[in-house]
């Protein structure tokens, strides 16, 4: 069996953004080429091109479902399959909420610089701590530092967990 976790940490710790990390530990189960999947999710990486809203772990886990269990707009049963799928989004969305305290990337960096300056571990002129707050497209250049204090590999992994446990439960 695969810990999707520890590979989409994996892949988050080798330089993919958290929404590709996430889409590329579920390959096997989706189909997509590796080269589609990290073009497909390149654009949700810190919450939607560093614009710090939806998390793209979030993102690249509801492409998953998208991809596994999504509707066929055109099908005859549509009418009932949207409003199942959007049920099972919003499952995914409650349930990474409660693991991670919100599905907003700016919320999920802004409690995790909280929880590190309670701490005592930095200050909040700390240069990673301006970074997780900052709003610009600019990427933060990926560092010891970098990976030392962003939450962002163990919520890809916890991400990934979640909804491998979620598909699980829907494949029984």
């Amino acid at each position: 069996m695969i810990d999707r976790g520890a590979l989409a940490k994996e892949y988050f710790l080798k330089g993919y953004n958290c929404s590709q990390a996430v889409l590329l530990a579920f390959s096997d189960m989706t189909g997509l080429d590796e080269t589609v999947a990290m073009k497909m999710a390149s654009s949700f990486g810190g919450g939607m091109g560093r614009l710090r809203e939806v998390c793209g772990t979030v993102s690249a886990s509801l492409m998953v479902l998208g991809i596994l269990y999504g509707y066929d707009a055109k099908a005859p049963t549509a009418g009932e399959d949207k409003p199942a799928h959007y049920a099972r989004v919003q499952e995914y969305a409650n349930r990474f909420r409660t693991e991670c305290g919100s599905i907003i990337c700016r919320e999920i960096l802004e409690n995790h610089a909280k929880y590190l300056e309670s701490q005592k571990e930095i200050t909040k002129n700390d240069e990673q701590i301006a970074a997780m707050r900052s709003n610009s497209s600019a990427p933060t250049p990926r560092t010891a530092d970098y990976y030392q204090k962003r939450p962002c590999a163990e919520i890809a992994a916890k991400a990934a967990n979640i909804l491998d446990q979620y598909i699980q439960e829907l494949n029984q």
